[in-house]
């Protein structure tokens, strides 16, 4: 098969790279990316924190497309793609320090951004990080003019797809344990949500 590309991914990796260096430490060892697509963010990251485990995930049909990559790469720290439908499947009985995601929170239905944000509430330990990167809307509205297009050709595919509230995201995150650390601007309409796992208080 031919080796997949996203120009996406070409265009955003650099300034997403740079707000991940603002936050991940050697204190962290393992970051697990939800929504690999064709595996370049995990290609061009992993090789930039050299002393972490990269995870990359996905739905079993992106695996071969990103094993390319991979291979090609040749990075000791990325480890085999890991098959996980959001809604469905549980993350790998690891420790993660960090869990990042990119523009899938548009793509998935409301229920499964929930079920994700949840399931990160449960399996993340006090200081853990969750970074989610995409467009969001604030208080209802569009930030612009192309996100209201692409939200319009997204829900054109699926009705239920779409752009993200932010303060439903913020809503969410915040009852599944973890304060907003950064909300940082992005090219192309988007944003980047940094979170923190907080202590973990027995209801």
């Amino acid at each position: 098969m031919e080796k997949p590309f996203s120009a996406a991914c070409e265009r955003n990796a650099g300034p997403i790279l740079g707000v991940l260096k603002e936050h991940i430490t050697h204190e962290h060892k393992r970051l697990l990316e939800i929504g690999s697509g064709t595996g370049q963010h995990a290609v061009y990251f992993a090789g930039e924190f050299p002393w972490m485990e990269w995870h990359p995930s996905d739905l079993k049909v992106n695996h071969a497309g990103m094993i390319q990559w991979f291979k090609e790469a040749k990075l000791q720290n990325i480890l085999p793609p890991v098959k996980l439908d959001v809604g469905k499947d549980d993350f790998p009985k690891l420790k993660f320090d960090v869990v990042y995601t990119a523009n899938t929170f548009h793509i998935m239905h409301w229920k499964e951004c929930k079920s994700f944000m949840k399931l990160l509430g449960h399996r993340l330990r006090e200081g853990s990080l969750a970074m989610i990167y995409g467009p969001f809307n604030y208080n209802g509205e569009f930030t612009s003019e192309s996100n209201r297009e692409f939200d319009q050709t997204l829900k054109a595919r699926d009705p239920l797809s779409g752009i993200r509230s932010f303060e439903d995201v913020n809503n969410n995150m915040e009852k599944n344990g973890f304060e907003l650390l950064e909300d940082q601007e992005m090219p192309a309409n988007n944003r980047m949500l940094v979170y923190r796992r907080l202590k973990f208080v027995k209801s």
